[in-house]
């Protein structure tokens, strides 16, 4: 079910991507008098396909990893004299130039609607209270205590975990001082902190700036009451229930949810009574925690139980909610900056300052979208436009076959007065396509790691 629930994520999401950026080259083609023979979402054997009044095709194929505008060109078949003012290759440079980058450009568009919509509708979300600092951790030598909020990373203003996050990724591979604006819950001055990190979160799989620097975010206390009960589990069999309260386990007082998770991750395949309060009954029951693999080879227990979530605290709430002029600046000033730090991850990448175990490909994709969707609607669209800008980014690199690559054709073409010949794209498309092949290759073994 996970699986499949994953599947129609990344359908769903490459689908909507890709059919944006397909269709920023069709209308711009459109508007520059081009005839477009077709318009294609996906790869492969066509699943659905029909045509419209100017015979253009349109088809949804079956590899939903692409897709493609196919437009009238003399280098590619013969073209009918009476059609040649519609071919693409007769077209003036700079019409070739902006149908070439409308599809990233439709791409950072998408992001922006995204982000415009989620600031109109308002999100409320956890300000970033820090809850607990780890000694000798490099927060802890900045001065960072519990209870401080942090208010800005750099000139970030950081009103959520989310952008304390941006905001500290955008040091990664840095040896530098990272300044941070704080004020505690108990004061009404704020202050100003330096952490100092040496080439931060590099190496890292899955970089974590939080925990790296020693940080854990406030959080409610969680009490030990279970929520969903996943079917066919230990719980399930056991006949726990949703609303039961975890008093004991093996006749030790359990406190809170995380007391609970050590007991059951600490006895896997060992049957352990669990002491209920079910409506104000005490109840005892066995219950045998089945067997996980962690990724660093450690077997831990678990029963299938999901924790039900206390009610967050009013006043450790920060509503971001905008008008309708001021969420669209605030839309395009987020797609600027989760663009740079696109492609500075990408810089330091190529540089060594990160460890390129980073890339991900389509199962990460998969999987991301699927728990983001879980997550809700807002998270599935912060997550669409992320994406999106990734999308867009990835196709403007100078890489012959993507569209970075031709507009770097169209660009010498202008200053030169004469395109770049056949013979040199020819190569220049051979090498693209071994440094393209070589990143879905790295990403894809980066994705079965992972899993």
């Amino acid at each position: 079910m996970d699986f499949l629930h994953s599947l129609l994520a990344l359908i769903v999401t490459l689908g909507v991507l890709i059919t944006f950026h397909e269709y920023g080259h069709f209308w711009v083609a459109r508007r520059c008098g081009v005839k477009v023979l077709r318009f294609s979402v996906g790869f492969g054997k066509p699943l659905v396909r029909w045509y419209d009044k100017q015979g253009t095709e349109y088809v949804i194929a079956a590899l939903p990893l692409g897709g493609y505008v196919k437009m009238l060109d003399e280098r590619e078949a013969e073209v009918p004299e009476e059609l040649l003012e519609q071919s693409f290759n007769r077209k003036p440079v700079g019409q070739r130039f902006a149908i070439v980058a409308a599809g990233p450009l439709a791409n950072f568009l998408l992001a922006i609607v995204a982000y415009w919509f989620l600031f109109v509708i308002g999100t409320s979300v956890p300000a970033p209270v820090v809850g607990q600092v780890t000694d000798g951790s490099p927060a802890a030598e900045a001065g960072l205590q519990s209870g401080d909020e942090v208010l800005k990373v750099g000139n970030r203003t950081t009103p959520s975990w989310q952008e304390v996050g941006l905001g500290l990724l955008n040091h990664m591979g840095e040896t530098t001082s990272i300044a941070l604006e704080v004020q505690n819950t108990r004061d009404t001055s704020s202050r100003q902190l330096e952490l100092q990190v040496e080439r931060f979160l590099s190496g890292q799989d899955q970089p974590d700036p939080l925990s790296s620097l020693g940080i854990q975010p406030w959080r409610p206390d969680v009490e030990p009451i279970l929520a969903n009960i996943q079917n066919s589990s230990p719980a399930q069999e056991a006949g726990l229930q949703p609303g039961d309260r975890v008093v004991a386990v093996n006749q030790e007082n359990i406190e809170n949810w995380q007391q609970l998770v050590d007991q059951l991750q600490a006895n896997p395949g060992r049957e352990l009574e669990l002491t209920l309060d079910r409506q104000g009954e005490r109840l005892r029951v066995m219950v045998t925690p089945a067997t996980r693999q962690l990724d660093d080879g450690r077997e831990v227990g678990f029963i299938g139980a999901g924790v039900q979530m206390p009610e967050w605290p009013e006043d450790l709430l920060r509503e971001q909610r905008f008008g309708p002029v001021a969420s669209l600046w605030r839309a395009t000033e987020k797609t600027g900056e989760m663009s740079w730090l696109t492609l500075n991850a990408i810089g330091k990448m190529v540089t060594g300052l990160i460890s390129p175990t980073n890339l991900s490909g389509p199962i990460t994709i998969a999987r991301v979208a699927s728990d983001s969707a879980k997550s809700g609607w807002e998270s599935f669209i912060t997550f669409l436009a992320y994406v999106s800008i990734s999308l867009a980014i990835l196709n403007l690199l100078p890489i012959p076959i993507l569209d970075g690559g031709h507009l770097v054709y169209y660009a010498i073409e202008a200053i030169r007065g004469k395109p770049v010949s056949e013979r040199v794209q020819e190569m220049a498309a051979r090498f693209g396509l071994l440094i393209l092949g070589s990143l879905m290759l790295m990403a894809f073994y980066f994705d079965l790691l992972r899993l």
